[in-house]
């Protein structure tokens, strides 16, 4: 009962706040607060209020509450553990599998590209300071600068 009536003074303000608020010529505000401020009336109207005041002072709703966050809780600790341990037994079995080694050929980590045409330009060593400018000189040299 007191719910219904503090909702019902929310939106009798807000009405006026728009009622203001159009008055001084911004109409896309006013429709907006306007809007804003028939919301706690619609609950009230609908029956949300009601229930919501139903279940707040309710120790089985509350217990229900518990129930389902003990639940959640538990779900998405066994989503975690699956996914560390890569899904089901099914699919941890397929992953074994799959992750045999193969034969590989001899030449096969040597380069397929064989030396450029051009020899390539080592950076010169340069001396030690507080900072190493090596990347940044081959670079420079590589662009010809």
């Amino acid at each position: 009962m007191i719910a219904e009536t503090v909702c019902s003074a929310v939106s009798a303000a807000g009405l006026g706040i728009a009622a203001i608020t159009a008055y001084r010529k911004r109409f896309l505000a006013a429709t907006r607060i306007a809007a804003y401020s028939l919301v706690p009336i619609g609950l009230v109207m609908t029956g949300v209020v009601e229930w919501l005041a139903d279940t707040a002072f309710s120790p089985t709703a509350w217990a229900g509450f518990g129930v389902l966050g003990v639940a959640w809780v538990l779900f998405t600790t066994t989503r975690v553990v699956e996914r560390r341990r890569g899904g089901t037994r099914k699919e941890r079995r397929a992953a074994r599998a799959a992750a045999q080694p193969e034969a590989v050929a001899p030449g096969a980590s040597a380069p397929s590209l064989g030396q450029g045409s051009r020899p390539a330009a080592r950076p010169a060593a340069a001396p030690r300071g507080d900072e190493d400018f090596s990347d940044i000189e081959a670079i420079l040299k590589k662009h010809g600068i």
